[in-house]
């Protein structure tokens, strides 16, 4: 058996018509700049960890400009800084202190968990040639990067991190300013393409299976194809569609 996505000229107009009245978004705007460049800068350990934190952070909880998650991740210095966490080599101690920080700072969700995963996370990035296998492979999206090479990235995050399902990898992918066609598709996104008129009824639960995800993530990809649009860009215009003005040149941090 096989299955064809169908994009009919209504979808394409559509969709150019929506991204076209968002374009000017700063969220957008910053997306573009830093997911559409030719050639980004590479991304280090630090930075790994930084978005990586961030994501995880953002399971199951608000992320708009005004969450706790965005302040958190807003915070200068970073209060989880790569530094203070490499050399710790005591997994209780390194999850104790993730946190009590992220409980101290108020307002996120599931600190205990997210600590938890985190430390477990550096565990096997600090194993064998974990960082250094896991940098290359992310760093060789730092020029042109395909579809396919994208979503191999997205399946191999999700097997190696703690608490990164399909969305939190394509997160974390994107966070980075590296992905053009793997987004991640959250409640924001499900309601844009329920609302569109997507062939398939989209719920969060059947986004959690791999398989389920993949092939939603195809209809999106060939719907954006067909509109000439990158789906990178799409995802920023139905997150600024609902934060309206929010966003600005200074606070955008996805």
């Amino acid at each position: 058996m096989q299955f064809q996505w169908q994009v009919d000229q209504t979808d394409i107009d559509h969709v150019k018509t929506f991204v076209a009245s968002h374009a000017a978004n700063p969220f957008v705007r910053m997306r573009v700049e830093r997911n559409l460049a030719s050639a980004k800068p590479a991304v280090d350990r630090a930075e790994f960890w930084k978005q990586m934190v961030g994501m995880r952070m953002t399971s199951v909880q608000r992320s708009g400009p005004n969450s706790a998650v965005a302040k958190f991740l807003r915070t200068t210095p970073f209060p989880l800084e790569y530094d203070g966490f490499d050399r710790e080599t005591d997994g209780e101690a390194r999850r104790d202190l993730i946190s009590s920080t992220l409980r101290a700072h108020g307002g996120i969700r599931f600190s205990d968990k997210i600590a938890e995963d985190l430390s477990r996370n550096l565990d096997k990035l600090n194993a064998d040639q974990g960082w250094a296998t896991t940098l290359k492979k992310v760093n060789a999206l730092a020029l042109r990067s395909e579809a396919r090479q994208e979503r191999e990235l997205a399946r191999y995050l999700q097997k190696l991190l703690h608490g990164f399902g399909p969305k939190q990898s394509r997160n974390l992918l994107q966070s980075l300013g590296l992905t053009r066609y793997e987004i991640p598709i959250d409640s924001r996104i499900t309601k844009w393409l329920n609302d569109f008129g997507f062939p398939v009824t989209l719920t969060a639960t059947a986004l959690a299976d791999a398989g389920y995800y993949e092939f939603v993530l195809d209809g999106i990809q060939a719907l954006c194809a067909a509109s000439d649009v990158f789906p990178c860009v799409l995802d920023a215009a139905i997150f600024a569609s609902f934060d309206g003005d929010a966003w600005t040149q200074e606070n955008t941090i996805y």
